[in-house]
């Protein structure tokens, strides 16, 4: 069964639309309206080899705060969908990712349990015009409804952009190890028998 997921979401602030698949090839049609979001998830996409489409429209003139979190909504539900019972998967996904002179480590665990433990050190508060404290809100609202436990650790870095680069490739490989099927793996991984 193809792992797929499609998610709508409509409120007073924003408009998503999510499709995803689990067992991609790393292709992304991604149209937030906020142009390094855009390139973050395009970078998550590319690295969990998932194939994403995000189309949204969010109130960017007061900022961009409901759409980054609502994205992140979105993109939780959608991997919460496609996964369904979590049968087969290896459930686990650590990484280690440098980007030039910075160095993040992503540790996720689909565990049914949602938890963000998240030290990020950024000398900026913006990127271009993204607020760099809305990748906390991303992640934050991600694992609520993923249902996900994950860890993000800066170990070194001094460039904003490359830190929160070196987190979202980090993301998309963690991720990618996590969701991964293992044929040795029958049920659950787990021995409650659920997730």
């Amino acid at each position: 069964m193809p792992r797929l997921a499609a998610i709508d979401r409509t409120t007073s602030e924003t408009e998503i639309k999510i499709e995803l698949a689990v067992d991609g090839a790393g292709n992304a049609d991604v149209n937030t309206g906020v142009g390094f979001f855009d390139h973050m998830l395009t970078l998550f996409a590319k690295h969990g080899l998932f194939d994403l489409a995000v189309q949204a429209k969010g109130d960017l003139e007061v900022d961009g705060h409901h759409t980054v979190e609502d994205i992140g909504i979105c993109l939780g539900q959608a991997f919460d969908k496609a996964l369904g019972e979590r049968r087969g998967i290896g459930r686990y996904g650590f990484v280690i990712l440098p980007m030039d002179e910075a160095l993040a480590t992503v540790s996720i665990d689909i565990s049914g349990r949602p938890l963000l433990a998240y030290n990020l050190d950024l000398s900026a508060s913006h990127i271009g015009g993204f607020d760099t404290d809305l990748a906390h809100e991303f992640f934050q609202a991600f694992v609520n409804n993923a249902g996900v436990t994950m860890h993000v650790r800066m170990q070194a870095g001094t460039n904003p952009h490359h830190i929160i680069e070196a987190v979202f490739k980090g993301f998309g490989k963690a991720m990618d190890q996590a969701t991964s099927l293992d044929p040795r793996i029958t049920g659950i991984h787990s021995t409650k028998g659920v997730i």
